[in-house]
């Protein structure tokens, strides 16, 4: 009797690059939103690491969501920044399309504060220095984030923060085109979001 080897979002399988050859192994889950899971992977080559965003084929149903992953892929590989995840290369395959971005090994801010469930003052400053140059760096560009909450603050192994997640960002509009979608995470939402007042880069 066959037995099938375990699905490619179990820990400890390869991952191969159709196109290129390349393999990675398939590490520790780092976590898992709607759509995605996100592991650590490490090029069998090279030894690089990287956190990768495995995305099931079989959940992508419908035209618009692929349309959204690709615009994820698309706004994100043209960012760099210090203070934003790095953006590194992508591929699919028949099962799932795989992101390669940043290891952030320290997992979030979300991680730090479930844990300690404080942050002193002169670690907030640091913090939010780092957030406000990140923010500004997209919003000179025309970006708006539209998810910003401590768990998609990513922290470095050495502390370090990174902006990550593009999932919901979109580009800035003229005002007449203001974004009046209401996305984001509950607790975190502006009013004029709720309010479908149409929102920038403010909210």
């Amino acid at each position: 009797e066959m037995v099938a080897g375990p699905p490619a979002t179990e820990p400890g399988r390869l991952i191969t690059d159709p196109s290129s050859g390349r393999t990675y192994f398939k590490g520790r889950l780092l976590g898992k939103g709607g759509f995605a899971r996100c592991y650590e992977a490490t090029d069998t080559e090279t030894g690089n690491a990287y956190a990768v965003k495995v995305i099931s084929q079989s959940r992508i149903t419908k035209p618009h969501q692929r349309e959204k992953i690709l615009n994820e892929i698309e706004l994100h590989r043209g960012l760099q920044h210090r203070h934003i995840v790095r953006f590194s290369h992508h591929f699919e395959d028949a099962d799932n399309i795989y992101i390669f971005l940043e290891l952030c090994s320290r997992k979030s801010l979300a991680h730090i504060w479930k844990a300690r469930h404080t942050l002193l003052e002169p670690e907030v400053r640091y913090y939010l220095r780092q957030i406000l140059s990140g923010l500004k760096y997209l919003h000179q560009r025309g970006i708006l984030h539209r998810d910003l909450k401590l768990g998609n603050f990513f922290i470095t192994e050495n502390m370090e923060l990174k902006m990550g997640d593009f999932g919901l960002a979109t580009r800035l509009e003229p005002p007449e085109h203001r974004k009046k979608t209401i996305c984001g995470t509950p607790n975190y939402v502006a009013p004029e979001v709720l309010q479908r007042q149409g929102h920038g880069p403010e909210a």
